[in-house]
């Protein structure tokens, strides 16, 4: 099983170049003051997020996952909504992913959430063959509308 650390103060210069991957993979680029209150809101324990880097061999980070909890109309317990999720393409398929998974499972168990839940793309297949071990699919559809003088401050 990989290694798994909380991300760190110390840590932004490391999670950056996985965060850029990870844009890059889903061909965005959310601009640099976006980048760094969500670096800021990751770390600070006043807020409902966290991140979490999977190791390599080496002990660097080759990956991370972004939760994010919030409250549910539907349950008592809070959901926790994973986010982000990314390993590097080059230790893709060495348990990264599921790594990670199962640490955010296993951390709602012991916080009490009710549910975990995530969104990927449709043509994401390599992830999806993960996901579809790991948690059941729901069948709802996602939509959304973007507010564009709100969604980049």
């Amino acid at each position: 099983m990989p290694s798994l650390r909380p991300f760190a103060p110390g840590d932004f210069d490391r999670w950056l170049p996985l965060w850029r991957g990870y844009q890059s993979f889903y061909k965005v680029d959310i601009p640099a003051t976006t980048t760094a209150v969500t670096w800021r809101r990751l770390l600070d324990p006043a807020e409902p997020m966290r991140g979490v880097f999977a190791l390599g061999d080496d002990g660097a980070p080759v990956g991370f996952v972004h939760t994010i909890d919030h409250r549910s109309c539907w349950t008592v317990g809070d959901y926790l909504y994973l986010q982000d999720l990314y390993v590097a393409e080059s230790v893709r398929g060495r348990g990264h992913g599921r790594a990670l998974i199962e640490h955010v499972y296993a951390d709602a168990q012991a916080r009490g959430i009710a549910r975990v839940y995530w969104l990927t793309h449709e043509s994401n297949a390599t992830a999806r063959a993960l996901y579809d071990r790991v948690a059941d699919r729901t069948g709802f559809i996602q939509y959304r509308k973007v507010f564009p003088d709100r969604a980049a401050s």
